[in-house]
């Protein structure tokens, strides 16, 4: 896709992926409901268009983007309707992608946050599971649908592991003293220090038709 095209980071949350976008591609629009997240997104990615909206109400006009992509976000939409709604806003021959990643704790992390980690994580599942959200993209009015995976690691210290999980839709979505209080909790079992997570990153593709 060339640099000069527009696109769109779809559930951009606190702009992760729209660093990278906007590092490549000449317009990069964000779209992300949750306003504390939107506003942190709008401090550090200054460069990026953001605006209020969710999957399945884009606020932007018909076939305005060259691509759309969820980073770490199409499980919480991965509806018809949402699906229709990403293709509504993409040009023919437009790419979806989603794009997310999976890992491994690190082997750094003490026992005690380890622990405390699978009791957040303990809960029911939320969204869409992975052949749901394939199954979604091929019902709807896209084409040769490909996935690449990369095997990588992310070195992260005691501030930016903190920082993901606040960032993570588990924990930002509590009210706010039941988040401080956790976070709080968190960082107590926490110790400075570099934590090493293996993780593969996967982007799956479609073309719009």
């Amino acid at each position: 896709m060339l640099r000069t095209a527009t696109v769109l980071d779809l559930g951009a949350g606190t702009g992760k992926l729209t660093r990278v976008l906007a590092r490549r591609y000449a317009r990069v629009l964000a779209v992300e409901p949750l306003d504390g997240m939107r506003t942190i997104l709008e401090r550090v990615v200054p460069e990026a268009e953001a605006f209020a909206g969710g999957a399945e109400s884009i606020p932007l006009p018909a076939a305005s983007v060259d691509a759309v992509f969820a980073g770490q976000a199409f499980h919480w939409f991965a509806t018809d309707a949402a699906v229709a709604e990403i293709a509504r806003v993409l040009r023919p021959g437009g790419v979806f992608a989603d794009v997310f990643n999976e890992g491994e704790e690190s082997p750094d992390l003490p026992p005690e946050y380890k622990q405390r980690l699978e009791a957040i994580f303990a809960g029911p599942r939320t969204g869409a599971e992975d052949d749901q959200r394939i199954a979604v993209i091929e019902r709807g009015p896209f084409r040769d649908l490909h996935t690449d995976t990369v095997a990588h690691e992310q070195m992260q210290t005691r501030d930016s592991c903190l920082t993901f999980m606040r960032s993570i839709s588990y924990v930002a979505k509590l009210p706010d003293d039941e988040r401080e209080a956790l976070m709080a909790e968190l960082g107590a079992l926490l110790p400075p220090g570099d934590y090493r997570f293996p993780m593969v990153a996967t982007a799956r593709w479609a073309v719009r038709v």
